[in-house]
């Protein structure tokens, strides 16, 4: 299978401290992906260079077929070429409507004269009821968003994603601050989002990690430390002595 985001041979320096080192990485369409490691690992930093907010000093990161190289492209063309982002804390506009917060989320011409312009049409409010249901909120359209639970926030910003039509998602830590019901309700999501596009989690919490079952990508002093299923990296002595032992 081809991947569909490559990394190969990257590495980026902040005032001296290598905050990625030769890192390698890649993921196939429709395949769900964990990353876990210790704090300083460099698994934000890796977002930040996939989404163009940070430039690598050495190395390529291509996405898609035909392959297009991120590291040429500004953060808002890489958005537009099919990579979202979500991060810990939810970013919704809170005054307006769960439908509202979608409409706005839609894949469309997004220059100001478009904006100001568009009109809703059928198929975007069809488009709208059914990322609702998807995520959860089949129920919540007309509701504040302001209103809404911490888990429901965040089901709503990965919904205002999905409107996007992503190929690959980031998803950073989505279990974070969740009840038990919220969190269940995330695995399954993102686990149904990833039958149809590419999702990579950086998540802490182990437990969210085992019920996500997918493959698992260790990071430590930015490089790959191990890969493969939860109970293959977590028995690694490496990854017990840099994380699990800590």
């Amino acid at each position: 299978m081809s991947a569909l985001l490559e990394v190969e041979g990257v590495s980026v320096t902040f005032d001296g401290f290598r905050a990625i080192n030769d890192l390698s990485f890649s993921i196939g369409e429709a395949e769900l992906r964990a990353i876990i490691g210790p704090n300083g690992a460099g698994k934000t930093t890796f977002m930040d260079i996939v989404t163009g907010k940070t430039r690598p000093d050495t190395g390529r990161v291509v996405f898609g077929r035909p392959e297009i190289d991120l590291l040429r492209m500004r953060e808002s063309d890489i958005a537009r070429a099919g990579i979202g982002r979500k991060f810990q804390r939810p970013t919704v506009f809170e005054a307006q409507t769960v439908s509202d917060n979608l409409m706005m989320a839609l894949k469309k011409d997004r220059s100001p004269f478009a904006v100001l312009g568009h009109k809703a049409t059928g198929d975007d409010s069809d488009r709208i009821v059914e990322i609702a249901r998807e995520i959860g909120l089949g129920d919540q359209l007309p509701r504040l968003s302001g209103e809404l639970s911490h888990g429901q926030k965040q089901w709503l910003e990965i919904g205002m994603l999905l409107a996007q039509d992503p190929r690959l998602l980031l998803v950073d830590e989505p279990a974070a601050g969740m009840t038990l019901g919220e969190r269940e309700h995330t695995t399954d999501l993102l686990v149904r989002t990833a039958k149809s596009r590419a999702v990579i989690v950086v998540e802490h919490d182990m437990e969210f990690v085992r019920r996500l079952a997918c493959p698992v990508t260790v990071l430590h002093e930015g490089s790959v430390l191990a890969e493969g299923s939860l109970d293959h990296v977590t028995a690694d002595q490496r990854v017990i002595e840099v994380y699990l032992g800590r």
